[in-house]
């Protein structure tokens, strides 16, 4: 290995990151009625840092209580009892040198109506996915198209979520626009159909995001970082492709970079796979519009693949592997051979067993 770089040190905004390493944000259903989520969930993240990771990000937390919600056992960060779960959690994770970021998301389409509490399920566009929701079996229900009132609710409700972690003393706050979830649904011709100032050209179809950004930029400090993740992908219809063509793509990206954001965090489900028939990878077509700090994930299991997937971006975040092996930075330090863990695997994240 000519070189040691997931192991040196990176600066993003005014934070000194001891290595290159983050843990993923990776969705939960851990949590109970009063949606903060269960002991051990939370000791997961302050152990991934005393055990050398550099980002610990936070389970996907929902944004409202009324529609955002996709999946049972989800969190929230809008009440005080709630910001007060996190507090310490955010504490030790500083203490162990690491820093410590919020994601946040709305569901959209992807939202059963059963499991929020006014039984609504919304979306740009009265549009379903094609595959059956695995949670339940059945097709996914016809969402209500959102409408102008709806999208500021929705807006405020991750302007509220932002002030609950910035409460609660996060470093940073990521704003989920990837795994076709709301934001990811007003991007993508795919599921957005509107024929108003929110749906067609890409700069419609860009603006709700773009009002979310600059909502929650206004609400954390100066010295908080605020991150965007973006895929080409979907947690439903997995083989389509959410964005048209490269340009499209890098259109959005282009669009992103002149936000007050601070780094860009790209999805794939594979860090070096070609796409949009290039023969660019994702991180590499993304770097070609913005010099902003890139995190990539996305099949980076070992120090081999942690140090190609960072010739093209300037953190990896891993979610199987620092999951299911609390030892992997260490691991990777020692350049262990190491197995590339399967998505069966990580079933343990849904389930009631305590996290390792």
């Amino acid at each position: 290995m000519k070189e040691n770089k997931l192991f040196s040190q990176f600066r993003i905004k005014n934070f000194n990151l001891r290595n290159r390493i983050g843990v993923a944000p990776m969705t939960r259903m851990s949590a109970a009625a009063d949606s903060i989520p269960r002991q051990d969930v939370l000791d997961f993240l302050v152990r991934r840092a005393k055990n050398g990771a550099s980002i610990i990000f936070t389970e996907a937390i929902v944004t409202d209580y009324e529609s955002g919600q996709g999946y049972p056992g989800q969190s929230r960060i809008l009440t005080q009892p709630q910001i007060d779960a996190w507090k310490p959690v955010v504490e030790e994770i500083q203490k162990q040198g690491a820093i410590a970021i919020m994601q946040m998301f709305h569901c959209g389409r992807m939202a059963g109506p059963e499991v929020n509490p006014v039984n609504r399920s919304i979306a740009p566009s009265p549009i379903t996915p094609k595959q059956d929701n695995p949670m339940t079996g059945a097709p996914y229900p016809v969402p209500e198209a959102m409408s102008r009132f709806d999208i500021d609710h929705v807006i405020t409700g991750f302007v509220e979520t932002a002030k609950g972690a910035v409460e609660a003393g996060f470093d940073g706050i990521e704003i989920h626009g990837a795994h076709g979830y709301l934001i990811n649904q007003f991007l993508s011709s795919y599921s957005n159909r509107r024929t108003d100032s929110y749906g067609g050209s890409v700069e419609n179809r860009y603006r709700f995001v773009h009002q979310v950004i600059q909502a929650v930029r206004k609400v954390i400090p100066e010295d908080r970082l605020l991150t965007v993740r973006i895929s080409n992908w979907g947690v439903a219809d997995m083989e389509v492709s959410l964005f048209d063509s490269k340009a499209e793509y890098q259109e959005i990206i282009r669009r992103l970079a002149n936000e007050p954001i601070d780094a860009i965090s790209v999805s794939t489900y594979g860090y070096n796979e070609k796409a949009f028939g290039t023969d660019k990878n994702m991180a590499q077509l993304t770097r070609e519009i913005t010099d902003l700090p890139l995190m990539i994930c996305g099949g980076i299991y070992d120090r081999a693949s942690g140090e190609e997937a960072l010739q093209d971006a300037d953190i990896i975040l891993s979610g199987k592997s620092l999951l299911l092996n609390p030892n992997w930075v260490e691991d990777v330090l020692a350049n262990k051979t190491l197995n590339r863990y399967k998505s069966e695997e990580a079933d343990i994240a849904y389930t009631e067993e305590p996290l390792p």
